[in-house]
């Protein structure tokens, strides 16, 4: 690990947090963002000159090394510390994870790649350290604020959409609640860390729909930055994260949101499959192309048998981009051993609902109470191999 002459230069008075008391932890979710890592920790000493602070670095296993990068500077800074997660994923939990592992009494939540300004920070830290505010976050629609930087008008409307639901969600009237640049005290957290869901990426929404008791917010203006290196944390799946957020915080505790969300994508490919048979029927096997070759059965037998795959290729597909966005496969090789697995599963899924219906109508049970149990059956055999065999460890 090098260590450049410049790096020490910066760390040279790192050694402070050892003198004064930790006074502030800032905590960044990273995910490929090892060229960021060295420049931000240089923007932090900058603006937080005289406060004894800490980063911590929260890493999702990125494959470009950013951990790495954040230990071989902690090596020099003792400011800079670092947390590898392996085997999950997400901008919400992270910051949870990285605010609770804290001993700093506040912390601030940022991103890594410069479109927040740690210019705020010093401010932000004597609203919340006066005691006269609870909350202080830095919103891109604020009077004074601006997001021409960004070069992104089509997000800027969107996140005014979520905005505007946000607020009635939480009950704040806030310029920008889905802000991911925000301070609070780490025992405000912790006391409802156990309540808030760490699903989808706006954390600070999480804690205002959280905490029962209302908070004082501080709201100050941003000028949101381009991203300067990197990959975002926020992907094609953003809206739907948004949505399934609030899903989790109305009803996450009665039906399970991963399962919810595998039973939304079951009941999609029913649809899927009843499409793709009838174009199988009409379309492909049609009995102009196949007329004295085959009955009608098997006509049937094999369009189903096809749409069946189809449906199944659907459903692997939604669930390993949304219900399983975390833990999400990539590559060729994982995706179709992925796909492979997934099949097998749904064929063991298949027979305990039919078998489950079966039983149930021998001992005088409604036909359709049976089956509907034997979808039930079936559709949780199917999520709980799939959670384990496909998408998580063995």
């Amino acid at each position: 690990m090098n260590i450049t002459s410049s790096e020490f230069t910066q760390a040279a008075d790192a050694g402070e947090r050892y003198v004064k008391p930790l006074e502030l932890a800032v905590v960044l979710p990273t995910y490929n963002e090892r060229k960021n890592v060295a420049t931000m920790i240089a923007r932090l000493e900058k603006a937080l000159a005289g406060i004894a602070w800490e980063v911590i670095f929260v890493d999702d296993n990125s494959p470009d090394g950013t951990s790495d990068e954040a230990r071989r500077l902690s090596l020099i800074n003792p400011r800079v510390r670092c947390i590898q997660r392996i085997g999950r994923r997400g901008l919400a939990s992270a910051a949870i994870e990285g605010m609770c592992s804290t001993s700093a009494p506040i912390v601030a939540v940022m991103d890594a790649d410069h479109q927040h300004d740690p210019e705020l920070l010093p401010g932000m830290l004597r609203a919340v350290a006066s005691g006269e505010f609870d909350i202080a976050y830095a919103s891109r629609f604020a009077e004074g604020a601006s997001t021409e930087a960004w070069g992104r008008p089509d997000r800027v409307k969107a996140s005014g959409l979520a905005n505007r639901i946000a607020n009635k969600v939480t009950g704040v009237e806030l310029t920008d609640p889905m802000s991911g640049f925000f301070m609070l005290r780490t025992q405000t957290l912790r006391a409802d860390a156990h309540r808030l869901s760490g699903v989808g990426f706006k954390i600070l929404l999480d804690i205002l729909a959280t905490v029962d008791t209302p908070l004082r917010v501080k709201e100050f203006p941003l000028n949101f930055a381009a991203r300067a290196e990197g990959e975002s944390k926020l992907d094609q799946t953003v809206v739907f994260e948004f949505l399934v957020g609030l899903y989790d915080k109305w009803l996450g505790r009665i039906i399970p949101t991963r399962f919810a969300l595998f039973g939304t994508v079951g009941a999609l490919g029913v649809l899927v499959q009843l499409g793709a048979l009838w174009i199988m029927l009409h379309l492909v096997f049609a009995e102009r192309f196949v007329y004295g070759n085959w009955s009608e059965s098997t006509t049937f037998n094999i369009a189903n048998t096809l749409a069946a795959v189809v449906a199944m290729s659907f459903n692997f597909v939604l669930n390993n981009e949304l219900t399983y966005s975390d833990k999400r496969l990539r590559g060729f090789g994982p995706v179709m051993r992925g796909w492979a697995q997934f099949a097998v599963t749904c064929s063991l899924g298949l027979l305990t609902n039919i078998g489950a219906a079966a039983v149930l109508k021998t001992i005088g049970v409604h036909d359709v109470l049976a089956v509907i149990t034997g979808i039930v059956l079936g559709s949780v055999w199917n999520f709980a191999l799939s959670s384990k065999f496909v998408w998580g460890k063995y």
